[in-house]
């Protein structure tokens, strides 16, 4: 017995879950509804205030008609009180005589009422001293309440009270709610009570209507609300889905034009923009294909000449020592190393153009990490060591695999690493790998120069120094940075920074282990442990398409 009720209250525990669940679900999605539709909300504001208006009319009125019904009811007892009080003065005077004079006064006054019975009488001498009182059809005397008879007790002849109260019967019969009337003539006291029962069934009959009637209107106020905003939102939203389809790439857009009506007008400013928008892009396509071009044309017709003078510079510098002036040998040295430099820069600008006009492609291929972070390691390590830092690596224990392209990873990582050799003062270079479940990541930490308020926003603009008045003491093209944020968008993930004066920098590559997966996060912090409060000095530059 005991396990079935512990298994019925567990099932029902369940059963309530699933529904508390579902009513969440359900107020969730209404409210997100609610607050993406402008359709939705207008309909609901104008239930809530149609409703609450249509209740307060209904209020107003329903006071009215009972006003108007009661008040009528009470000036028809008064009426007819004023005949009963008249019978009963040309009937019975100041003395009932016996008890069939009295009886036939009542009986008299009652069959006014009618075969329904509109009411019932009840008379009392006021003096007890022919009769204590006499009431129809069974009625209790205490139906009458004190407070009604304490008003007429010692009043004039010819007064008149009126009040509400419980009819009660004497016997199975029930108490019914009426209107009772009393006047004095002479010593007797005369009261009507009126059964106020089919007031209230009509009063609730016109209460079920009004709110029959509330609730129709309310829903029709909604109905017209829905038809009137859509009228408005299905322009609205379509301009809407124009804008997206225009913001995803298809300039061909345009809307439908009806009519001359403000909506129209959108329309029309609409297709305006769309194809004003569409010429424009049109024309800086044009010149952005006519920049790429060029820069393309230019580097490849730049390295035949280049060829020739390589060959002339190679030979020359070969030969250095062989001239008498020591100033030629010089300036062999120097062309060789300048000549070094340009090939590098034409490099760098194929590779730049390449990206621009989208043609850049990634050869993806499982690898770990680590072992791409010591390869450029080693290959800067003579750079390090001429600038007096020391490279400190932090990597995991675990492998960190993920699908890079080996030669775009290690070029990213020799920028980073480089840059860090030659602003950090000769300070220590950390390097931290780690992985999470979807991505890895790799921080390059020096502790130089920093960067200063307000540059963030050029730290990877292409061309662009720290200092304008340092030299590159590396040879740099000032294009690393730029072709290493297009290296990590074309792998799906980001390439951030952080600096702060005279604290140092750090910059954190994070790719999806998977290529060309969305990033959500990264496993490294982009603020290096201990910089304190410190935050980014400029805005973090992330490749998500």
């Amino acid at each position: 017995m005991n396990a079935d009720m512990k298994r019925v209250k567990r099932l029902a525990r369940r059963a309530l879950g699933a529904a508390k669940r579902g009513l969440r679900g359900a107020v969730r999605s209404g409210y997100t509804r609610w607050r993406r539709s402008i359709q939705v909300r207008v309909v609901t504001s104008t239930l809530f205030i149609s409703a609450i208006v249509v209740a307060i009319l209904g209020a107003f009125l329903m006071q009215q008609i009972s006003s108007a019904l009661m008040d009528a009811k009470v000036k028809a007892a008064r009426l007819q009180l004023d005949d009963g009080l008249a019978q009963v003065q040309r009937d019975l005077g100041n003395s009932p005589g016996d008890d069939s004079r009295l009886n036939t006064t009542i009986d008299r006054l009652k069959s006014r009422s009618g075969p329904s019975g509109l009411y019932e009488v009840y008379i009392r001498d006021t003096n007890e001293q022919f009769f204590d009182g006499y009431a129809t059809n069974e009625l209790r005397q205490e139906s009458v309440p004190p407070r009604l008879r304490e008003k007429l007790q010692g009043a004039a002849p010819g007064t008149r009270a009126y009040t509400y109260g419980e009819l009660s019967y004497v016997g199975d019969r029930r108490s019914e709610s009426g209107l009772i009337v009393g006047g004095k003539t002479g010593q007797f006291e005369l009261y009507y009570l009126f059964s106020l029962e089919e007031e209230q069934r009509t009063l609730t009959n016109v209460g079920r209507s009004l709110a029959g009637v509330g609730i129709v209107l309310v829903l029709l106020l909604a109905a017209i609300a829905s038809l009137v905003t859509r009228q408005v939102v299905i322009p609205v939203r379509l301009a809407a889905q124009g804008a997206q389809r225009l913001a995803a790439g298809r300039l061909e857009e345009r809307m439908r034009v009806r009519g001359e009506d403000d909506l129209a007008r959108l329309a029309r400013s609409f297709n305006e923009m769309a194809a004003n928008l569409q010429e424009k892009i049109r024309e800086l396509e044009d010149l952005s294909q006519v920049q790429r071009q060029f820069v393309s044309d230019v580097s490849h017709e730049l390295r035949t000449p280049l060829t020739t003078i390589r060959i002339a510079a190679d030979m020359l510098y070969e030969n250095r020592d062989t001239f008498s002036d020591p100033s030629v040998g010089r300036s062999a040295e120097l062309l060789q190393s300048q000549l070094e430099r340009f090939e590098a820069l034409l490099a760098d600008l194929l590779e730049i153009s390449r990206h621009d006009a989208g043609a850049a492609t990634l050869d993806a291929e499982s690898l770990d990490m680590r072992d791409l972070v010591l390869r450029v390691v080693g290959d800067i390590q003579g750079l390090a060591e001429r600038k007096g830092s020391k490279v400190v690596l932090q990597l995991p224990g675990e492998p960190c695999m993920a699908e890079v392209d080996r030669r775009r990873v290690e070029r990213i990582l020799r920028n980073l690493l480089v840059n860090a050799v030659e602003h950090g003062e000769g300070e220590d270079i950390i390097v931290t790998v780690a992985a999470d479940r979807d991505a890895v990541a790799v921080a390059v930490r020096d502790h130089g120069v920093g960067l200063k308020p307000g540059e963030g926003q050029m730290v990877f603009d292409r061309f662009w120094r720290a200092d304008p008045a340092r030299a590159r003491t590396t040879g740099g093209t000032g294009l690393g940075l730029s072709i290493s944020r297009e290296d990590a968008q074309l792998h799906g993930g980001w390439l951030q920074a952080w600096g702060e004066p005279g604290a140092g920098s750090q910059f954190r590559l994070s790719l999806p282990r998977v290529a060309g997966a969305e990033l959500r996060g990264s496993p490294l912090p982009l603020v290096p442990p201990g910089a304190g409060d410190a935050r980014p000095l400029f805005a973090e530059l992330e490749a998500q398409e």
